[in-house]
């Protein structure tokens, strides 16, 4: 699966931002995370509902 399949953005969800698809976490969270130093580990851990990203050849 493509990462640009992942991701969704709804005029109803938080104001159109991008989000993970089927949750109402936006993009720009996720790399805020991930800029602070959280590992994918500890995304998932704190967002059970998230699956692991793969990696993309």
């Amino acid at each position: 699966m493509n990462w640009r399949d992942r991701i969704t953005s709804n005029a109803y969800v938080l104001d159109g931002k991008p989000v993970i698809d089927g949750t109402r976490l936006s993009v720009e969270h996720v790399l805020g995370l991930l800029e602070n130093g959280w590992s994918e580990a500890d995304i998932l851990e704190c967002y059970p509902k998230l699956t692991p990203l793969r990696r993309l050849d």
